[in-house]
């Protein structure tokens, strides 16, 4: 396959902002809220740890890299109170159904979700998932015969595939949690204060984190990028590329452009919806291109 790296990050780009209304929409708080969760941020790691089990603060911090362990600890355990893994998993699908409802409205042939969705399948029961925890967990669990819902699984593993390989990148690097977000906030990738605050990280420990990044002449007092930190922050993206192109070169050419073609009118319908705010938490920035 040709330029496989780039057509990795294309594909990622097309199948984020459809798998992210799971975060944005308010269809995802208003279920959880029916089954008891308190707040964002509790429905957030039960439905993104439920593939995984009835799992603990500790693994989820370490599963999910991004979050400090304070925010995780203030919603786990606690969440298994009020829910079964086994039920979240089952809110959180009928909160995307919901919530694609809303953006797509009734079936129809304007999107071929179902071609889509076999393709996506393809790819993502392809993904190797050795040393990709969370990807394992979400590709284990069964396909729903709503081509909707079957999209977004398989867009939900592919991403976890790619999350669990950026993961890996950095730590190979040696960028700790608050230094990886200092980076995509210095690429203008996502808002500071949003990602700070979002992610849990005292004050004390995120001043900490931007005091290491200029003393390593990664970032410059204003929090942009240096030079060196535009060069550190493409090779981290290009690793990732490289870690996620696996999926596509099993899919194969010709059905990996088809299912890119595919996407990009049910990503643009998604973007056009004004769910997903730019600059967000998760780093994606599109363009018409993209679109």
């Amino acid at each position: 396959m040709s330029e496989p790296a780039s057509v990795a990050r294309r594909l990622w780009l097309r199948y984020e902002p459809f798998h992210d209304v799971i975060y944005f929409s308010p269809r995802a708080t208003e279920e959880a809220t029916r089954l008891g969760l308190r707040g964002f941020w509790m429905s957030y790691f039960a439905y993104r740890a439920a593939p995984l089990g009835r799992v603990e603060p500790a693994t989820v911090t370490a599963t999910f890299f991004g979050f400090h362990r304070n925010r995780v600890e203030r919603a786990l355990p606690d969440a298994w109170s009020y829910v079964t893994p086994e039920q979240a998993i089952a809110a959180r699908e009928a909160a995307v159904a919901a919530a694609l409802d809303d953006i797509f409205g009734p079936p129809s042939d304007l999107y071929n979700f179902a071609e889509a969705a076999d393709l996506a399948w393809r790819a993502a029961e392809a993904a190797e998932t050795a040393g990709r925890p969370l990807a394992a967990a979400t590709q284990a669990l069964p396909r729903s015969d709503n081509a909707r819902i079957a999209l977004w699984q398989a867009t939900s593993i592919l991403r976890e595939h790619r999350g669990d390989g950026h993961n890996a990148v950095l730590v190979s690097r040696g960028i700790r949690p608050a230094e990886a977000h200092l980076i995509k906030i210095g690429a203008r990738e996502s808002d500071p204060e949003g990602l700070k605050t979002g992610r849990g990280f005292p004050d004390q420990e995120w001043t900490r984190a931007q005091a290491d990044m200029r003393a390593q002449g990664l970032i410059d007092p204003a929090g942009l990028l240096t030079d060196q930190g535009r060069a550190e922050h493409d090779a981290i993206e290009a690793a990732t590329d490289t870690a996620a192109e696996q999926p596509w070169h099993t899919l194969g050419e010709a059905d990996t452009r088809r299912l890119l073609h595919l996407l990009r009118p049910i990503t643009a319908a998604v973007i056009h919806s004004g769910l997903i705010p730019r600059p967000n938490g998760v780093g994606i920035v599109w363009t018409e291109q993209d679109k």
